[in-house]
């Protein structure tokens, strides 16, 4: 959905990051929506819209899937899931649903893809002598514990599968069902074949509802990596995105908290607007800080060289400038400060096992 002349300040769809549909960017036909009657619809059901989530099933044939960024660390990743319930609204990964003929507004977060079939097909992959073990990242464009894998366990049954295996496997997260799992991140840390990130954006609940409306507390998340740190388990904490002038002051913050919970590396990524993430965040913007918007989109573009965005590999991840320079050094100095600049663990040998012609017990 496209709003001819300026946006309406529209509350989003209850529970949901994003008030917005976009064109898809593959599809040559939009539907324009007048804001007045935009404004009407909204108007007739103050307590807001509420938008049910529909899951799919996804008939991908593989589950492995290789990535070839040289500005990543990893070489593979799996994602249980395409889209995600957590609606957060600066997600670089948005724009993958118009792959499936869908929207990355709306459609990304109530409409998911569940790959009932991955656990089968991750033993499938492992048991081919093409594999070597190599670490496997959970998840690149999903979080492998938004809230339909309550239910669904589709992560936990793929951990089950790589804790037989013995396959090493990295986790990125922002939610607090990952300690539903503990007692396989465990048997896999045996091993030495689990580490964990946990994304943490802002240390204010009410802040982070607005922009991640369906991921864990700050206070929660803290209580994940303090949970892992506590049973030895590698933690990463991701300040990402970072936004200027949104929570860039919270930086020093944020690596405190999570180094005193037991964080003992960190990252970060500065915000990222592909496509029409741009239509979305700027929208978003505008809603919850009317009276900032216009100076904090000047200090994107100031990172971007006068653009919303650029995807060059490297660049995309940091920006350029003296706005992106600033909370590349402040980064550097509170990650040293807070101890979190500690090298990325590189293992001498894979403790992958690859069980021919047995599926064995889960804990052998």
């Amino acid at each position: 959905m496209e709003l001819q002349g300026k946006p309406p300040h529209l509350p989003p769809a209850r529970g949901r990051g994003t008030s917005l549909d976009p064109t898809n960017r593959f599809e040559s036909i939009s539907l324009e929506v007048l804001a007045e009657h935009a404004q009407e619809i909204w108007e007739e059901t103050p307590d807001g819209r509420r938008c049910k989530t529909f899951v799919y099933a996804d008939s991908s044939k593989s589950v492995i899937n290789p990535v070839n960024s040289p500005d990543l660390h990893f070489s593979w990743t799996i994602n249980p899931y395409r889209g995600c319930e957590h609606g957060c609204i600066y997600c670089y990964a948005r724009p993958g649903h118009e792959y499936l003929a869908m929207s990355s507004g709306l459609d990304f977060e109530t409409r998911i893809f569940a790959k009932h079939d991955a656990p089968r097909l991750l033993e499938i992959e492992l048991m081919r002598k093409s594999w070597k073990g190599e670490a496997i990242m959970l998840s690149g464009v999903t979080d492998p514990y938004q809230p339909v894998e309550r239910s669904l366990q589709i992560t936990r049954r793929i951990l089950e599968v790589c804790v037989r295996f013995r396959q090493p496997i990295s986790i990125i997260t922002k939610s607090k069902l990952i300690l539903r799992d503990l007692d396989l991140l465990l048997a896999l840390h045996q091993h030495g074949a689990v580490s964990c990130a946990v994304s943490l954006t802002t240390l204010d609940p009410q802040f982070a509802s607005k922009m991640e409306p369906r991921a864990a507390s700050p206070q929660s998340r803290l209580e994940v990596i303090r949970t892992l740190a506590s049973h030895g388990i590698p933690v990463t904490v991701m300040t990402a995105p970072i936004i200027p002038r949104i929570n860039d002051a919270e930086l020093p913050a944020l690596l405190k908290a999570a180094a005193e919970a037991g964080a003992t590396r960190a990252g970060y990524v500065l915000l990222r607007l592909p496509y029409q993430i741009k239509e979305m965040f700027i929208e978003w913007l505008r809603r919850h800080f009317p009276q900032r918007a216009a100076h904090v989109e000047g200090l994107i573009r100031d990172t971007r060289e006068g653009m919303l965005y650029k995807g060059e590999f490297f660049e995309r991840a940091k920006g350029t400038g003296a706005v992106a320079k600033h909370i590349e050094d402040t980064f550097q100095l509170f990650s040293r400060r807070y101890g979190l600049d500690k090298p990325r663990t590189v293992r001498p040998q894979t403790p992958f096992r690859r069980l021919e012609g047995s599926q064995g017990g889960l804990f052998d």
